[in-house]
């Protein structure tokens, strides 16, 4: 869980919040300004993958975590958000036009999880589009410096500083 503390002090705790902090003060790829949709429109889609897509990811993922769930209908349940991005990359390469967007880098890790509970599964699934999409944004530079691993902060320690190099 990423925590962003700014020099007045200020902590920004959630993601996406640190992904649009960042984003506000530059964006030379124009992530904000997507050439197929509004920012109220991309801020929309990742809203509901944040919710109804994680609420059913987690129970897919680790049923065990939580009283009830049934791995296989969450699965089924989340699919009906990769139905959604399918139908959006069967027009464009990503997510909100032709180029990459605050949706496809904020969205990608959690179809990432998604693919990976299961990867055979997944590989056999009709989202030809998806799938293609995923494997781009997964194999890239960019991606691999967004996921590199770091140490876990260990508290009275100063933590890491970004960017790692």
């Amino acid at each position: 869980m990423p925590v962003l503390v700014i020099a007045d002090g200020e902590v920004i705790d959630e993601s996406l919040d640190i992904m649009l902090w960042a984003l506000r003060r530059n964006d030379p790829e124009q992530w904000l300004t997507p050439d197929a949709d509004s920012l109220q429109g991309v801020l929309a889609l990742i809203a509901r993958f944040d919710s109804h897509f994680k609420q059913h990811l987690d129970r897919y993922k680790y049923p065990g975590r939580f009283a009830g769930a049934d791995s296989q209908a969450s699965r089924t349940a989340a699919c009906l958000d990769l139905e959604l991005l399918e139908s959006r990359l069967a027009r464009t390469a990503h997510l909100a036009g032709e180029g990459v967007s605050l949706a496809d880098m904020a969205i990608a890790p959690f179809v990432r999880q998604f693919a990976n509970v299961d990867a055979a599964w997944f590989a056999s699934q009709s989202w030809a589009a998806v799938q293609r999409w995923l494997t781009t944004i997964v194999a890239s530079e960019r991606f691999e410096r967004i996921m590199r691993q770091v140490p876990v902060w260990v508290p009275g320690t100063r933590g890491v500083s970004f960017p790692v190099r």
